[in-house]
């Protein structure tokens, strides 16, 4: 017989006396007739201590103990990389002793998916920093972003906010490099004077290269402009279009979108990039993609970014300091500084980090309601645009969009 562990009951070679088969016959016996019989109570008692002494004797008593750390941690790695909250990965950390030890080995922390430390902005707090700060110092480049993001726009760590995500930037992480091109481009953290148009555009050539979309918009913008780099018009639009495909194959290689696979290439003969369509009607698509005729859900943004948007709706920063948001509703991103940000030159009423952001913002949003003024003043009471931040009116942008 085996015990509910699957352990075999031991057979020892000494029995006790009460285990003998005149024994056994006696105990069988007394209870068939019904008949107490202190024997056959006896035998009962004798025979779960003899086999409690036996289990403690063997030391089998828990076969996990058995298993090699390397395979519980391969095990780990498997569950940190496809954990869908960080309850998933939490609870398995309050288990027992040694699945928390093994659990926060550095390889299955470095392995870590990023809903593994998806820290909401509400839930935030001391314990959810150091939570997120694991993942970073074990060389997790998600967290490293992650982090670097909350600390550079959120905490105002400027310092530390930056090296994490340069130390995401040196594993070759896209998001992080774009990021840091923003930051170069803007002068974040700083003044006017500390923007490097050229660092900024290198750092975009690098994320564009891994194949990150908005840096390949991004670069496309550069050089359609000649902003930061030598102008090549005919360059620049073939970067903007490879953006649009990257982003149709990116959309089309998920599985789970939102909506059926058949309506994605449904062709609107009055698609123009010229034609306005109600916000309202039909399905919310691409913002890009609609000038192929072609419907398709919105990009997901990172989870950095959400963490941000959530955090400044919350305290109400934009409203508060008189520090603006990127006015593209999947960066979250906001000024480091007054008059950071550019300003659309035709109605003054949003602004955006980058040109990609803007890009993005007027297909999906703001074409609709963009609407030439004489003139605007902005927050300070002083009218124009914002100076030499470089803005691109709707016009503009509405052409190099469509290119």
């Amino acid at each position: 017989m085996r015990t509910r562990r699957g352990l075999s009951y031991p057979r020892g070679a000494a029995v006790n006396a009460c285990d003998t088969a005149a024994g056994k016959r006696a105990a069988t016996t007394s209870y068939k007739r019904g008949r107490p019989d202190f024997a056959a109570g006896d035998y009962l008692v004798c025979r779960k201590k003899n086999r409690l002494i036996s289990i403690q004797k063997t030391g089998e008593t828990d076969l996990f103990d058995s298993l090699p750390d390397d395979l519980v941690i391969s095990i780990l790695c498997k569950l940190s990389s496809s954990a869908s909250c960080p309850s998933d990965f939490i609870n398995v950390l309050l288990t027992c002793k040694r699945l928390n030890g093994l659990g926060l080995h550095s390889l299955v922390l470095s392995k870590a998916s990023p809903k593994t430390f998806a820290v909401k902005a509400k839930n935030w707090s001391d314990s959810a920093h150091r939570f997120l700060k694991l993942f970073a110092d074990a060389g997790n480049v998600e967290a490293c972003y992650t982090l670097g993001m909350i600390r550079f726009y959120c905490l105002q760590n400027r310092g530390s906010g930056a090296s994490l995500m340069a130390k995401a930037a040196i594993s070759s992480y896209a998001p992080a490099l774009y990021s840091l091109a923003v930051i170069q481009f803007n002068g974040s953290g700083g003044s006017k004077s500390d923007k490097d148009l050229r660092a900024g555009v290198a750092l975009c050539a690098r994320a564009a290269f891994l194949g990150h979309i908005d840096a390949l918009r991004e670069l496309g913008h550069c050089l359609q402009d000649g902003y930061g780099v030598r102008q090549n018009v005919t360059e620049g639009r073939r970067f903007l279009v490879q953006a649009n495909a990257r982003e149709l194959a990116a959309v089309l290689s998920k599985h789970n979108s939102g909506l059926p696979t058949r309506t994605w290439f449904s062709w609107n003969p009055h698609a123009h990039p010229n034609h306005r369509h109600p916000t309202g009607n039909g399905p919310s698509g691409c913002p890009l993609l609609s000038d192929f005729g072609c419907n398709v859900p919105a990009p997901e943004s990172h989870p950095a970014s959400r963490f941000m948007t959530e955090w400044f709706a919350i305290r109400g920063r934009s409203s508060g300091s008189g520090l603006r948001l990127c006015s593209h509703t999947g960066c979250g991103r906001s000024e480091t500084r007054k008059h950071e940000f550019r300003r659309c030159s035709v109605c003054g009423a949003v602004n955006y980090c980058s040109r990609a952001c803007q890009a993005l913002d007027w297909k999906l949003r703001h074409k609709e309601g963009c609407a030439p003024v004489e003139r605007w003043v902005d927050e300070d009471g002083e009218g124009g645009a914002d100076g030499d931040d470089g803005g691109v009116d709707g016009d503009d942008a509405d052409v190099m969009i469509e290119s």
